[in-house]
């Protein structure tokens, strides 16, 4: 089979593993090609080698993708319209034959598509790269003098050449795949980024309540939602908001989301009548196919008698915490459907008054079922014991909250999006 200096087993075994060690550490398929060849045409001599392929191609076509007396090497799959183009002759129906076949005292006629290539060819080895069953790819090596070859030697070249062509093949996909990954990857950069510029720009200056805000995806894009509105009178919107699911099908959502909001004539001035809106037109125009639905909390907060009136659709209650006397309430009134689940839903308002000293805690459930290693969750108890010191400013409780959750998952990326507001009534 090999040619080496010795007939010794451990010769031909070293030579071998060299080549096979060599192989291993290559991972661009043309040079791994390359590379292979070189080693062969040192194991296997031969006058000259020709690779063929016939994939996307009929019956007698089929390319001369590498060929030993080519001056300049030709990449076939990056180079595939310099590869040339040939139908039927000898080396057709090799190709289209299937089968592996050693011709040993030939003459190749003049008019043969490939004579040039099979010029002074005397006897040759076609050795067919079997994928799906056939023989899609075939590499031919070819001798100046008849029988050149020997049929016994068939068998192996066979199996070394199919597992060569399939090492090939998959360098060639894993190379396919991180371009196609690379591409995909810089589409949800560029979506993540589209969807942080619907994010408020900055927090709202209100002279009774001071906010702190945190946005964090799970993946480059994700279906948490906080925006602040300014409404006459003094008064501020505080809208936070949940879509199902994760990645780029909530980021989309999400955006149509912040859209409607947007969209409203005017200025709600019930909570209600914003989620009646956004459900309204979630449920006709665009989460009936979808099968997304939205988690929303919708408060105003007026900052002159430090009242607030909200709205809930199905969100995780928001948390208040009176500083005075360490009492936590959820903020579980008014709590109804979630958004685009259903039409006709008459969402309702609820209102309390906030005194100085209180701190409002606003969260999606990716803080709250944040989970740590062994499966537990982080939890409302755990949140409100950060959130115990008020001598902390809304600020740095959102930082220690964050923190905490980190250290409690320990510091492994989100499962779910998270984001968190503080605001602290003064």
């Amino acid at each position: 089979m090999f040619t080496s200096p010795s007939n010794d087993w451990h010769d031909r075994l070293k030579t071998v593993v060299d080549t096979m060690r060599e192989m291993s550490l290559q991972t661009d398929p043309q040079a791994m090609v390359r590379t292979y060849g070189q080693r062969m045409q040192q194991l296997l001599p031969a006058a000259r080698r020709i690779s063929l392929s016939r994939r996307g191609l009929d019956h007698p076509q089929f390319r001369i993708t590498r060929y030993s007396g080519w001056a300049e090497e030709i990449n076939p799959w990056k180079q595939p319209e310099r590869l040339p183009l040939l139908a039927g002759g000898i080396l057709g129906e090799m190709i289209y034959g299937d089968t592996p076949r050693v011709l040993n005292d030939i003459h190749i006629a003049g008019d043969d598509p490939a004579a040039e290539y099979l010029a002074g060819t005397r006897s040759l080895m076609a050795i067919p790269l079997f994928d799906q069953g056939h023989s899609k790819n075939m590499v031919v090596v070819a001798h100046d003098k008849p029988h050149g070859f020997n049929e016994q030697d068939l068998p192996e070249r066979v199996w070394m050449s199919n597992l060569f062509g399939r090492a090939a093949q998959n360098l060639v996909l894993a190379e396919q795949l991180d371009v196609a990954y690379q591409a995909v990857e810089r589409d949800l950069k560029i979506v993540a980024d589209i969807q942080r510029s619907l994010l408020p720009k900055q927090l709202p200056q209100m002279s009774t309540m001071r906010m702190a805000a945190h946005y964090e995806t799970s993946r480059h894009a994700g279906g948490d939602y906080y925006d602040f509105f300014q409404l006459p009178h003094d008064r501020w919107g505080v809208l936070i908001a949940d879509v199902s699911g994760h990645g780029t099908p909530a980021a989309v959502v999400m955006a149509v989301l912040h859209s409607l909001a947007h969209m409203y004539p005017g200025d709600p001035t019930t909570p209600s009548l914003l989620l009646n809106h956004l459900n309204h037109h979630l449920t006709t125009r665009y989460t009936a196919e979808s099968g997304h639905f939205v988690t929303a909390f919708y408060g105003i907060y007026d900052e002159r008698s430090r009242t607030l009136t909200f709205s809930s659709a199905g969100h995780n209650p928001p948390r208040l915490r009176s500083c005075g006397s360490r009492n936590v309430t959820a903020l579980d009134h008014a709590n109804s459907m979630p958004l685009g689940f259903m039409p006709g839903i008459e969402y309702r308002d609820h209102t309390i008054t906030l005194r100085s000293g209180d701190r409002l805690v606003f969260d999606t459930d990716g803080i709250t079922e944040a989970a740590s290693a062994g499966g537990e969750l982080y939890g409302t108890e755990r949140l409100d014991r950060v959130l115990a010191d008020c001598r902390a400013d809304a600020q740095e409780s959102l930082d220690r909250v964050i923190e905490a959750v980190r250290d409690f998952t320990g510091g492994l990326p989100p499962s779910d999006d998270r984001t968190l507001l503080i605001g602290d009534v003064i």
